[in-house]
């Protein structure tokens, strides 16, 4: 009997193996922006965009934002030398039970990932008024093997961090020159329609 112990701990092994892999190269395509090739263009118009999170916004979405705009050859710059300003703010992390065993016990996880986006121009002008994205993300729960899935949870956390900034671009996409400088008169119409006559009757 002591060859079936051997193969089986040999399986559990590979298996383990080939999760830990998984989970490796997954961070490492989410890392170098692999996950985020086919976004739409960002136009020149935006440049020099300034990218700005807020402090509960984590490194690792901020990183993959900047990340995917250097892909796309954006100029960014802080924001005190930008034209555009692009803000993160009210990022929320959410990790609840999707599925219960017989036993009560959590079967499967669902992950969600929201943030707000806007983007303004340095003469306060909105680009893009306050807009919610969100992404999701289920895992199957194993509690015998704890670790294996704080891992998987970490790697799909990243994941989600990179979609959230392909939605980001998604955003951005459609402000080309003639959309810029139709919100530009738009504002301005407003403003003149708001503000009170000064002449006499």
């Amino acid at each position: 009997m002591w060859w079936r112990t051997d193969m089986s701990r040999h399986s559990a092994l590979k298996s383990s193996a080939r999760l830990m892999l998984t989970a490796v190269m997954a961070a490492l395509l989410g890392g170098c922006g692999f996950q985020l090739r086919g976004a739409p263009p960002v136009s020149s118009a935006l440049e020099p965009l300034a990218v700005d999170c807020s402090s509960q916004v984590p490194d690792t979405l901020c990183r993959s934002l900047r990340e995917q705009l250097d892909l796309g050859n954006v100029r960014v710059a802080p924001v005190a030398e930008a034209d555009y300003i692009l803000r993160l703010k009210n990022f929320e992390r959410d990790r609840r039970a999707s599925a219960i065993t017989a036993q009560a016990a959590a079967a499967e996880y669902t992950l969600r990932h929201s943030v707000d986006l806007e983007v303004i121009s340095a003469d306060r002008i909105p680009m893009v008024g306050t807009t919610r994205l969100t992404t999701s993300e289920s895992y199957r729960y194993d509690e015998t093997n704890v670790l294996a899935r704080q891992r998987e949870e970490e790697t799909l956390r990243q994941q989600m961090d990179d979609r959230l900034a392909q939605q980001v671009i998604f955003r951005l996409a459609p402000l080309t020159p003639q959309r810029i400088d139709a919100i530009r008169a738009d504002y301005q119409r407003e403003q003149e329609a708001d503000a009170p006559a000064t002449g006499q009757p």
